[in-house]
């Protein structure tokens, strides 16, 4: 006997599932909404170390700093496997999605400097140990392998094809941390500390097969926020009006979690909110870039094109990083910005090899200069917290420093602001806040 199927629960269902993508995509183009941005160093954090001390962990923080900076390198290719210059230990945020249908939970390091969301998939040829099941794709009834003749293969850079015609994808790190996969689409679910958790259905994603990293265990994969198209924010694209923000607190507050808004939650507005361009540059499509024209210590300016760089000073001159814990500049112009603030600090100062700035002795309390960034049409004054930081009870240190010619705006500069990204408008914004309030 043949059983006879009625079609009509199932239909039924599908019309539910796309109903509520439709309420989800509604609400955040209309309400908007706001995820846990967790910092590594959290309780909440897979990386979470309970040994380590306050001065462990900014010094650790440090360090990633000068592994992370070799990300200015083209940072996605397909196959052919350029390196993308993060680590990917190195990110100092962690956030919680949930990939496929049913809704399948990992976290991963949030990186602003890259473009594609990775997670490693079942089934492994080498997979690196991670404490966290692996996402099964084949358990997601809304994954969907991309074929290579599709627009979205054809889009990218350097696509490579399966025998099976699957589109695959190969990206490498600075730190020789590799995954290499097939590119496919499934639903993102993001769990929304504003309301409702919500989905963006037939977000291309890449499933690795075959991955490596040096450290085990503790991440899932990369959720890549950079500007280039398959980024999480660009395919986010007009459901969140091109928006998002962030409110980091400081470095040193790492028991609670910092927040990152989408939508018409990323709108600033209010006493305090300057804006400056956001520059797209098309040889570095991921990273977000702003331009300095000066940086003031106290009442003294050091113009950016004061100083020689080898290069013609163009617009997009700095890129402005949540991954990145220090602020480094160009070495002649962190030469300028160095001596002008130690000839207003009045303290003896010492010599920390780890860090390589301007260091002092912090056993009795001095006072620092105020320091102001000078973004083409928004001048951002920066807090002590956001100029210097402890490594130990006695000493403290410039959190400005020099690397080559490189230019970013770290996150310790970035603490207790409001800062906005309107990717349609092309602006960044800042508005003085307390993280901790918001």
């Amino acid at each position: 006997m043949t059983a006879i199927v009625n079609p009509t629960p199932f239909f039924s269902l599908v019309s539910a599932i796309l109903i509520l993508s439709n309420l989800c995509l509604n609400e955040a183009q209309t309400t908007g909404f706001g995820v846990e941005l967790i910092h590594r160093d959290s309780p909440k954090s897979p990386f979470y170390n309970p040994i380590e001390t306050t001065y462990d962990r900014v010094t650790n923080a440090v360090r990633r700093t000068f592994s992370r900076v070799n990300r200015f390198k083209p940072t996605f290719v397909l196959v052919e496997g350029a390196k993308s210059g993060i680590t990917v230990g190195s990110g100092e945020y962690l956030m919680n999605i949930s990939i496929g249908t049913p809704a399948f939970e990992i976290v991963a390091v949030a990186d602003t400097g890259s473009d594609l969301v990775w997670t490693q998939c079942k089934p492994c040829s080498k997979c690196f140990e991670q404490e966290a099941p692996i996402f099964d794709p084949g358990r997601s009834t809304t994954y969907n392998p991309i074929s290579c003749d599709a627009s979205q293969c054809q889009n990218l850079t350097e696509t490579g094809c399966s025998s099976n015609n699957t589109c695959q994808y190969s990206v490498t790190y600075a730190d020789n941390t590799y995954s290499i996969g097939d590119v496919a689409v499934d639903t993102i679910t993001l769990a929304s500390t504003t309301g409702s958790p919500v989905s963006f259905p037939n977000t291309v994603i890449g499933c690795g097969h075959d991955n490596y990293q040096e450290t085990d265990g503790k991440n899932s994969g990369v959720i890549g926020l950079g500007g280039d198209e398959f980024s999480l924010i660009s395919q986010m694209g007009s459901s969140i009006a091109g928006k998002f923000s962030y409110c980091l607190l400081p470095i040193t507050e790492t028991t609670k979690s910092s927040e990152m808004n989408f939508g018409s939650s990323a709108l600033l507005s209010g006493t305090g909110v300057v804006s400056t361009p956001l520059i797209k540059l098309a040889s570095f499509p991921s990273f977000y870039y702003l331009h300095l024209e000066a940086v003031s210590v106290g009442t003294k300016r050091i113009n950016y094109t004061d100083v020689s760089l080898g290069k013609p000073d163009t617009k997009g001159n700095i890129i402005i990083d949540s991954g990145t814990t220090l602020t480094l500049l160009p070495s002649g112009i962190h030469l300028k910005l160095e001596s002008a603030v130690a000839g207003q600090i009045n303290a003896t100062r010492v010599h920390v090899p780890e860090i390589n700035s301007l260091c002092y002795d912090a056993k009795t309390e001095f006072a620092v200069p105020d320091i102001t960034m000078h973004f083409a049409g928004a001048d951002v004054k920066l807090q002590r917290s956001n100029t210097f930081i402890s490594v130990s009870d006695n000493v403290t240190c410039l959190a400005i420093v020099s690397y080559g010619d490189l230019s970013v705006y770290g996150n310790v500069a970035q603490a207790n602001f409001l800062v906005g990204y309107d990717t349609e408008k092309k602006t960044v914004s800042f508005k003085p806040t307390d993280c901790s309030k918001n």
